[in-house]
């Protein structure tokens, strides 16, 4: 269903600008530019919320209904929770691709 969000999403990751995980994505948050933030839909309460924070502080993007399993497999892992993308243009067109997905 979501094929080439997933296969855009591992491209990202390929060109340096995907971070992966809790503490190496609040640390890129607060000390860089951030444009897009994922989350999987099994994602701590907490989690969600404290990020969700950092968003809304800084005008940054969130997709947090993804399953975990699905962002892992993409990227080679069995499952990962959080992610966040530091380049514009690749945040935009991962936003696209998801959107179309959720329209079909």
């Amino acid at each position: 269903m979501h094929n080439k969000f997933y296969q855009f999403l591992g491209l990202v990751k390929r060109s340096g600008n995907l971070i992966e995980g809790y503490n190496k994505c609040e640390e890129t948050i607060k000390r860089q530019n951030v444009y897009l933030l994922l989350l999987s839909k099994e994602c701590a309460h907490n989690t969600k919320k404290k990020f969700i924070k950092y968003c809304d502080d800084k005008s940054i993007k969130i997709i947090d209904d993804i399953p975990k399993e699905e962002l892992g497999k993409a990227l080679g892992r069995n499952e990962i929770n959080v992610l966040c993308v530091k380049d514009r243009n690749m945040s935009d067109r991962l936003l696209n691709l998801w959107n179309e997905c959720e329209v079909i």
